[in-house]
């Protein structure tokens, strides 16, 4: 179900027909749009703009359908098609109404332009499939899109990567919805009984939490004040209505639209009508009922803050004051009137402003952005102790590293961290040089301009290039007094070395590294096995049922006590763990990932390599080694055949003896059979990578299981002469049967057996001996698969493939440039289709722009060269 931005009709889908309802006269019957596909529609949604009112757009399977609906008929305009899986969601852009952008489980987000609806304008890859995707409502260039229980938030100009990434949930989300007032927040929906609010600026971290009963199918903000309506997954049919919720004051709900018989499984906002206070919440339910909800004032006061209550009258107090008759401007010489109303208006709208986006947080009960940085810190960080005061927006940091001690002071300004970097001062006791101490603010100041221009915090950042820093440095010296050969004055600086293992994992930065493995095995395709395994001085401390985290950003939120493990959330607060023996904040010990997954031995035995060394000193490797071990033994192929085995079809014998002696010679004797005739010897083999018997050179006859095919049993002419008149039918009946080696039935068995020899004969690099086999491969290769470039011939203007015409033999390609044939290297434009030789392509536009050929394209606009 969709509602159009003019409030009027409303598209109700179904398999057969599209149902068109007047919302201004629902009960005067609707009309219908017949549509012919055996796919439920997926997702449908009319334009959000008035001069498109009249489009809307349906999803079904991997194709959407754009519908044009005009005077009472509706009609597919066109289509589009891109995706490969099916497309679980659409959105229309809310500044630029030709743009449409759709998700799939194919993992790919696609931007369309409808004017050019032949490809996508812009394409997103991820790794999972998306199920939900928002434009955002501030930012014409801003889009989220959820997987399973992430958000990644995008930037159409910037469609390599995602800009920022949410672990919000931990099961998959449901539901996806921008702030219709500030473009940094979204509120999430999902299954794990809960509604998240976000800025996707701090992403480590959700500004508050709406905890349900019930897993949540949407949550969708309000277009009045401060509101959200929830409802239920349709799967569960236990809860048939809808809740609207205050986001300030989330402990009940102010109301609930109670009436639907089953379970509601759509719901928008009718647009406000002119004149008119009250809003109109169109709800579609499994009941086969459309229903539509009158908000009055009273009840959008409801979803108003406390604090906006006195708003009103804060300016109606200001208004009252006396009003001077002109104010002076300080970049004026001319005395201006004030505008009265104007400035009013105005002064509401600034104070409404900043209590929407946030900045005067502490009364609206959310934490200060510095404030929550703070508590987001990675306390864990080695070697840095942290203290942080909010209140002045200070931190002192303090780094002990080898024999360097730094102490720093940290000062934050108050438009941190919007393009506002903090400040770096030394203080005692910091035992670095005064050069070292130049070099260390140059990489912290570049670390947080870097972060502050897109507005991200810093502070993180800046502590891991500090310790990094000093880790390198002292490295430096390690390495230059073991070395007594080491000039004291290089010519060229050193190469910066890597900064030690880390014990301080899981900052959202991390949320891309997977969790670790202590052990993991992989077969080649060349006969070996590739494994590693955890060192034997540790062993597992958790059971085998126990989850770990996906991903590196996961553990910090686990240890950080911010997220409970699912299965031990009914536990008591003090014995919280992850695993069975992981530390947890308050023990003083080092935690680092080993510590999660195995822990060392309590015996005597290892308690010096419990220290990080052996008897002798040695220091002890914390990670297992990688084994390449070689299994060939263990296969039934044989490199050493695949090289000596020949096949030649004009000697048959010739083949299978020297086969056969080969064969032997490698002691592969399960591969030969020794049968013999008057003419000499005759053997029977098969290729060690077909199993015995399934690749014969010289095969049995069927119908004579126990006797070989060069051998004929006196029985045969005894009882075969009644059958045959003529003795010679016989024969040549006979020779028939035994020159079919392999039942043709079969061959498309044979053939996949080829191949997959063929296959690993490559991995082996015996691609001669490759050739040699797939020569015998009867059925033609399987037609290319995936996107082609289809030409038509310049001569006779029919569709070719290749660079010569199978209907005129003339050549297909003829370059713009020099009009001369082109067989070699190629660029032609997307766009006009012309084009030529490489080389006279970028000669010609090296200082041209448009096409040589005069059609007026811009064709380096257009499409690369």
């Amino acid at each position: 179900m969709s509602v159009d931005c003019l409030g009027q009709r409303a598209v109700l889908s179904g398999r057969r027909f599209l149902y068109i309802v007047n919302l201004d006269a629902p009960n005067e019957g609707h009309r219908k749009i017949s549509r012919q596909s055996k796919w439920d529609i997926g997702a449908v949604q009319w334009n959000p703009h008035d001069s498109y009112a009249y489009y809307f757009a349906a999803s079904s399977n991997q194709r959407v359908d754009l519908y044009k609906w005009k005077e009472g008929n509706g009609e597919v305009c066109t289509s589009l098609q891109g995706h490969t899986r099916v497309i679980s969601d659409l959105d229309w852009a809310v500044f630029e109404p030709d743009l449409l952008v759709t998700s799939s489980v194919d993992t790919y987000i696609y931007i369309w332009d409808i004017k050019d609806t032949r490809k996508p304008t812009v394409s997103l890859s991820a790794v999972a499939g998306a199920s939900q995707v928002k434009w955002n409502k501030k930012n014409a260039n801003c889009l989220a899109t959820s997987h399973d229980g992430d958000v990644r938030i995008w930037d159409k100009r910037k469609p390599s990567t995602a800009v920022e990434y949410l672990a919000a949930h931990l099961s998959k989300i449901h539901g996806l919805d921008w702030h219709p007032d500030n473009e940094y927040m979204l509120a999430t929906s999902s299954q794990d009984n809960s509604v998240r609010f976000w800025d996707y600026r701090q992403p480590r971290k959700y500004l508050s939490i709406l905890p349900c009963q019930v897993p949540v199918w949407k949550a969708r903000y309000t277009p009045f004040s401060n509101g959200l309506v929830t409802v239920m997954v349709p799967q569960l049919r236990r809860e048939n209505s809808l809740l609207l919720w205050n986001v300030f004051d989330l402990n009940t709900p102010v109301h609930t639209f109670v009436g639907h018989d089953d379970v509601v499984l759509e719901f928008q906002w009718r647009k406000q009508k002119e004149g008119s206070k009250d809003y109109q919440l169109v709800t579609w339910s499994r009941d086969q009922t459309l229903r539509m909800w009158r908000i009055d004032s009273q009840l959008q006061r409801l979803c108003a803050n406390d604090i906006l209550d006195g708003v009103d009258e804060l300016i109606d107090g200001i208004s009252l004051l006396p009003e001077p008759d002109k104010t002076l401007h300080p970049q004026d010489s001319e005395p201006q009137h004030n505008s009265g109303h104007g400035d009013e208006e105005a002064l509401k709208e600034d104070f409404l402003n900043d209590l929407l986006v946030g900045k005067k947080t502490d009364q609206l009960g959310l934490p200060q952005t510095l404030q929550q940085e703070f508590s987001l810190i990675n306390v864990q960080i080695r070697n840095v102790n942290v203290e942080m005061d909010a209140v002045n927006r200070s931190c002192t940091v303090s780094v002990h590293c080898g024999n360097h001690r730094v102490r720093m002071l940290v000062m934050f300004p108050v438009q941190y961290p919007n393009n506002a970097a903090p400040s770096f001062q030394f203080i005692n006791p910091t035992s670095i040089t005064a050069s070292m101490k130049a070099k260390l603010l140059k990489v912290l100041k570049d670390t947080s301009l870097q972060k502050v221009k897109r507005n991200q915090s810093c502070l993180e950042p800046c502590l891991r290039q500090l310790v990094s820093w000093l880790e390198s440095v002292v490295n430096q010296e390690d390495s230059t007094s073991s070395n007594p050969y080491a000039l004291s004055n290089s010519v060229t600086p050193p190469l910066p070395t890597f900064a030690r293992v880390s014990n301080a994992y899981g900052s959202y930065q991390d949320s891309n590294i997977p969790f670790p493995r202590t052990s993991g095995a992989r077969f080649c395709g060349a006969g070996y096995l590739v494994y590693f395994t955890r060192p034997m001085t540790m062993h597992r401390a958790v059971s085998p049922t126990e989850p770990t985290p996906r991903s590196l950003s996961a553990l910090s939120a686990y240890h950080s006590g911010l997220i409970t493990p699912m299965k031990i959330r009914t536990e008591t607060p003090g014995n919280l763990r992850l695993y069975s023996g992981s530390p947890t904040r308050s023990e003083k010990e080092q935690v680092s990932i080993s510590s999660f997954y195995y822990k060392e031995r309590k015996s005597r035995r290892w308690k010096s390599k419990r220290e990080g060394t052996d008897a002798n000193n040695r220091p002890i490797k914390a990670a297992g080694k990688v084994i390449i071990q070689d299994i060939s033994c263990l296969l039934p192929v044989h490199k050493l055949l695949g090289e000596l085995y020949i096949l030649n079809v004009n000697n048959i014998q010739e083949t299978c003896q020297k086969n056969a002696a080969s064969a032997l010679a490698v002691g592969r004797r399960d591969l030969v059979q020794p049968s013999f005739t008057s003419s000499g010897s005759c053997s029977s083999m098969s290729d060690p990578g077909l199993g015995t018997g399934g690749w014969s050179i010289a095969n049995k006859d069927t119908e004579q299981a126990s006797t070989p095919w060069c051998e004929s049993s006196p029985d045969d002419f005894r009882y075969g002469n009644l059958m045959y008149p003529d003795h010679r039918e016989r024969e040549k009946d006979q020779h028939e049967k035994n020159k079919r080696l392999l039942d043709p039935a079969n061959t498309q068995q044979f053939d996949d057996f080829k191949k997959c020899y063929g296959e690993i004969l490559y991995r082996w690099g015996l691609r001669e001996k490759r050739a040699e086999v797939l020569k015998f491969v009867s059925s033609p290769p399987d037609p290319h698969k995936g996107i082609e470039f289809g030409v038509y011939c310049s001569h006779c203007r029919s569709e070719v493939r290749g660079t010569q015409c199978a209907i005129c033999k003339g050549f297909t390609f003829q370059c713009a440039i020099c009009h001369v044939a082109v067989r070699g290297s190629s660029n032609f434009c997307l766009t006009c289709g012309h084009g030529g030789h490489t080389s006279h392509m970028m000669e010609w536009f090296r200082t041209q722009e448009v096409c040589p050929t005069g059609c007026g394209c811009h064709c380096l606009l257009e499409s690369t060269f």
